[in-house]
């Protein structure tokens, strides 16, 4: 248990300007120079061969030939593959020394290796109830066809009982995570990709000293990237002189590596084993309109309540764990048992995607809401960086007759990604997909609700990043209470948004179009 702490041991963990001196010669700014040497020395070397290449035109055009007979036996998203070829056509021996290297994957050996272990050895200690399952099964043999397809890949069961509760916006996700820190009084679990000083986290990380005080084990992991501008690299050991355990995945270290490709992308907050919270809210004032950086933010979030926060429970336990490989303390947290709400209806299956395996978990869960539409399929999402699965998937189901909506930012927060989201909406339109712009701001929602039966709100956008490279989550809903609510939610933002014509396409910038068509070439890259 903590002692109190000194004024000013609180006033440095909340102290949060660092301004451009101090990034200059901060470890940041020291690995940044080494990075940028790195570069420059990789880049030297092969324009270096590259300048030999008049003697060499024959060991060039085998390296390539291999390299493009490589790509196209690989399993790699076909759109990807012809980003590959360009560079490979464009760049001669330096396009396949560099898809050599990425492919190598020098950088994630490690990890990946982890992540097998800690999935091999967690692997049983979550069982699919046969009751839960038969009962899913009788109703709907779809549904039960996917949660085998989540239990097998991730170990991630589909249970009844459960209570999920939505959160419309990222204010409200915070005033009922401040409620649930203030009851805890075992565990606080906190996965956040972005954690930034400020309104938000001042407030829980008050909660959170109070709590590790009375003696709740209290921790705390962030993605390796807050280190360029949200918080101090020292981080950890100043939560730790406040009793709170603390990680970083992925911090910034000064070597070229393709481990920066994977970024830990989760929202997760497990609180005693008795409630879970996910979504797209990060720990940050712009998240719940404390700070105005792209007009009004949109987000939403679910509290999940009963046995389904165990998945919860299991996937934070795994990615603690990823670093430096810890007691591996998952049998006395999954042995909890959960409060049941047995008034609590439909079925709740939290799930994780990992981007170290061959299995795309967030693509395949959305194509399989957009393959079994009846009705309607309504998606937020903040990008719309799209492979051909996905395209076709869209397109194939507002043909058959599927209301398809989509509703993107009206302002951006990345201006490649906006105008390459762009470069798809006329294909979209072509085949019947409605399209919408929220006008007031940014929308950073990761939702799907469906024919008023299904759902899934989680961290997972439509981009490349999310699907292919990011560690990331969400939670499926069938039949449960709260599903009405979202698909209200919809209507209700669609109704702030405009609605994407082809007048509205013709009427674009030429500056956006061009960038749009020009991104699309490096999409997989983006």
């Amino acid at each position: 248990m903590s002692l109190p702490m000194k004024h000013e041991e609180k006033h440095l963990i909340n102290k949060g300007h660092y301004g451009f001196k101090r990034a200059i010669f901060s470890r940041f700014g020291l690995i940044f120079v080494l990075l940028i040497i790195q570069f420059v020395i990789l880049f030297g070397l092969f324009a270096y061969f590259i300048n030999l290449l008049p003697h060499f035109l024959g060991a060039t055009f085998i390296l390539d030939a291999i390299m493009v007979i490589y790509l196209f036996n690989n399993r790699m998203d076909p759109t990807a593959k012809i980003t590959w070829l360009l560079i490979i056509l464009s760049l001669p021996i330096f396009g396949s020394l560099l898809l050599l290297y990425v492919e190598n994957d020098f950088g994630h050996r490690k990890i990946k290796q982890q992540v097998d272990k800690l999935i091999n050895l967690s692997k049983n200690d979550l069982k699919q109830n046969p009751q839960t399952y038969q009962a899913l099964a009788a109703d709907n043999l779809a549904e039960a066809n996917l949660a085998t397809y989540l239990e097998r890949v991730g170990n991630y069961p589909v249970y009844r009982n459960s209570e999920v509760t939505y959160f419309p916006l990222g204010e409200d996700k915070f005033q009922a995570m401040m409620e649930e820190l203030e009851k805890a009084e075992k565990f606080i679990f906190l996965e956040y990709f972005i954690i930034k000083e400020g309104y938000m986290w001042g407030n829980i990380l008050d909660v959170l000293i109070k709590k590790a005080q009375q003696g709740v084990t209290v921790r705390v992991m962030y993605d390796g990237m807050n280190e360029l501008s949200a918080l101090p690299h020292d981080y950890p050991e100043k939560l730790a002189a406040v009793g709170i355990e603390c990680k970083i995945f992925s911090p910034l270290v000064p070597f070229i590596s393709t481990h920066y490709n994977y970024r830990d992308h989760r929202k997760i907050l497990v609180i005693d084993g008795q409630v879970g919270f996910t979504g797209g809210v990060n720990l940050a004032d712009e998240y719940i309109n404390k700070e105005h950086r792209f007009g009004h933010w949109k987000d939403t979030a679910v509290r999940v309540k009963g046995p389904a926060v165990k998945n919860f429970t299991l996937m934070f336990l795994r990615m603690w764990n990823i670093i430096h490989e810890h007691d591996q303390d998952f049998a006395q947290y999954l042995a909890i048992e959960p409060k049941r709400y047995p008034e609590a209806a439909g079925y709740v299956l939290p799930y994780a995607d990992e981007p170290l395996d061959e299995n795309k978990v967030g693509e395949m869960v959305y194509l399989d809401i957009l393959n079994r539409a009846k009705h309607y399929v309504h998606i937020m999402t903040p990008y719309l960086i799209l492979d051909e699965e996905l395209i076709t998937a869209l397109k194939f189901a507002a043909q058959r007759g599927v209301e398809v909506k989509i509703i993107l930012p009206g302002i951006p927060d990345k201006k490649v990604a906006y105008s390459l989201a762009k470069s798809h909406y006329a294909e979209l339109l072509d085949a019947g997909v409605q399209i919408y712009q929220y006008t007031p701001g940014f929308v950073h929602a990761k939702v799907f609700v469906s024919d008023d039966v299904r759902a899934v709100v989680g961290t997972i956008n439509l981009d490349y990043r999310s699907l292919y490279h990011h560690f990331e989550c969400a939670t499926y809903m069938y039949k449960t209470a709260n599903i009405s609510q979202i698909a209200a939610d919809f209507n209700d933002t669609m109704a702030k948004c405009e609605r994407v014509t082809y007048q509205t396409i013709k009427d674009e910038k030429l500056s956006l179009k061009i960038s749009g068509k020009l991104a699309k070439l490096i999409a997989p890259l983006l």
